[in-house]
């Protein structure tokens, strides 16, 4: 089992990619990638009052995590910055097409290969 991802942690990180970043929308989520050539690939996730209560929230993000982890640990991308937003869909997503989505999201930004 791949172990947990490094982690983008401070608001200014989280605005420096929205700004910067290129941006890949999905039913479930919305990937925000910054090109980062000389560090390792960093993660955050964010999900915002729209979608729900606290305990929604926290069910999208834990969601997104684990997606993130599965997708991103076997073959860590070097040299990007991402961050995730859960919508919607995100806790409510069956998990096979919320695992597509994000391929999907990785692949539209160019974080990972056609």
């Amino acid at each position: 089992m791949p172990g947990r991802l490094p982690r983008l942690t401070r608001r200014r990180e989280f605005l420096r990619v929205a700004s910067r970043g290129r941006k890949a929308a999905r039913p479930s989520l919305v990937l925000q990638a910054l090109p980062q050539p000389e560090d390792a690939l960093r993660v955050g996730f964010t999900a915002t009052k729209k979608i729900g209560n606290a305990v929604i929230r926290n069910r999208a993000k834990r969601r997104l995590r684990e997606a993130a982890r599965l997708t991103l640990a076997e073959a860590p991308p070097q040299g990007w910055d991402l961050v995730l937003i859960a919508r919607d869909g995100t806790g409510t997503r069956p998990w096979d097409k919320l695992l597509a989505d994000l391929r999907g999201a990785l692949r539209q930004a160019g974080v990972t290969p056609e």
